[in-house]
């Protein structure tokens, strides 16, 4: 994955105020090291990292969870592999490495997804 480092990011949207003393997980997100605690959804981890969940394959909108009960469809992240996961309720594991846009051989870029990657994630191939 290319190095994002250069390009300039709002706060995150969580920032954890209780239940500190939970053991720390580490995982890696979009290629990125990061971190969570034990018992902490994916959704949790990502939204501590950033500001999205992840983009819609579907618009050019990015998505940040809904319902936060696995219903809404809102928080679908990938494995490298493909493999489909329910950030809201996937807890984080230990060495887990999760995509916030499915992996290149998961879908063919539709002329949508790659304007909207083009618009929110200026670098990564499409």
């Amino acid at each position: 994955m290319p190095d994002h480092s250069d390009i300039p990011r709002p706060p995150h949207r969580f920032v954890r105020l209780a239940e500190t003393d939970r053991p720390s997980v580490a995982l890696s997100i979009d290629g990125a090291p990061a971190s969570a605690l034990a018992g902490d959804t994916l959704l949790v981890a990502l939204l501590q990292h950033g500001r999205r969940v992840r983009d819609s394959e579907f618009g050019d909108g990015t998505r940040a969870g809904f319902c936060l009960m696995g219903a809404c469809q809102d928080c679908w992240v990938w494995t490298p592999s493909g493999v489909r996961l329910r950030a809201c309720s996937t807890p984080v594991e230990a060495g887990m490495a999760v995509l916030t846009r499915p992996p290149a051989q998961h879908w063919p870029v539709s002329a949508d997804l790659r304007d909207s990657l083009a618009r929110h994630a200026p670098g990564v191939p499409a």
